[in-house]
């Protein structure tokens, strides 16, 4: 039972994860954590081994969705290369101070978090782009299938800064760090979307490999639970990336905030009571 409710939410996070660049662990660890120590279906749930299991997921959402993303020439490799910099420290930062962390610190930590992303989630489509960053950085140029050029750009310094405090939150909570990075991408560097999407799990992919190689080290992998979910986030992922090509996610995004926002409000109230 344990294992068919292990891949039916590592298909989930997998295609959310892929569709909206999220990496997927924003679903797989309060789920996890839900079916663990409320449902108790799973043996041995804590903060250090539920992030262990998503890290090691998010490998193959990465995987899985740059190999798709590569198909339709949307993944800036050189970009996601320069965020890795600072997201590779950033990884192993974030996983050696969730060692320090009980249940009730975690929930309490990572509800606050996901309310933070909700928020962002609700407010991204309203907010202008910023131009400076684009007018005062490294430029790029991305055309589509149908020969329309954009322009977008960073400064190097402030996307390893960022990509760092990125990879803190990814080896912390377990999660891709795409909810921080995308809206980031879209507003201030003003990437194309599909662009934004496809780089950011491209990130997702090399931090997870590094997330993954620290929390082994430090024993947070039930490797026996990665059996369903290892297959299950490569397969939603697959799907996710499919669907991102096809559908506008406006919609996915709405329900998406609303169910962070609800899951923030019960982790926190959780921790607090």
């Amino acid at each position: 039972m344990a294992f068919f409710v292990l891949f039916i939410i590592a298909v989930a996070s997998g295609i959310v994860g892929a569709l909206v660049g999220l990496g997927g662990g924003i679903i797989l660890v309060p789920a996890t954590l839900y079916i663990g120590n409320k449902l108790e279906l799973i043996a041995g749930v804590t903060p250090q081994t539920v992030v262990g299991l998503s890290v090691i997921m998010m490998i193959f959402t990465g995987l899985a969705s740059t190999l798709s993303y590569m198909k339709t020439k949307t993944v800036d490799f050189k970009s996601g290369f320069i965020f890795f910099i600072g997201s590779m420290p950033g990884a192993v930062v974030g996983a050696w101070i969730n060692k320090g962390l009980d249940l009730p610190s975690f929930n309490l930590y990572f509800g606050i978090f996901l309310i933070f992303i909700a928020i962002v989630l609700m407010i991204r489509d309203k907010l202008r782009p910023v131009k400076w960053f684009v007018e005062n950085g490294w430029k790029r140029e991305y055309k589509d299938r149908e020969g329309n050029s954009t322009v977008y750009g960073y400064p190097i310094w402030f996307a390893v800064f960022l990509s760092f405090f990125v990879g803190c939150v990814s080896g912390l909570f377990g999660i891709g760090g795409g909810a921080i990075l995308v809206p980031a991408m879209l507003i201030l560097f003003q990437f194309p979307p599909h662009v934004a999407v496809a780089t950011s799990m491209f990130l997702v992919f090399l931090t997870a490999l590094v997330n993954s190689a620290s929390h082994i080290m430090l024993g947070n992998v039930l490797w026996l639970y990665t059996l369903p979910v290892i297959p299950g986030a490569y397969i939603g992922a697959k799907v996710g990336a499919a669907i991102n090509q096809k559908l506008n996610s406006t919609a996915l995004v709405y329900a998406l905030r609303i169910v962070l926002l609800l899951m923030g409000i019960r982790l926190i109230t959780e921790a607090l009571l």
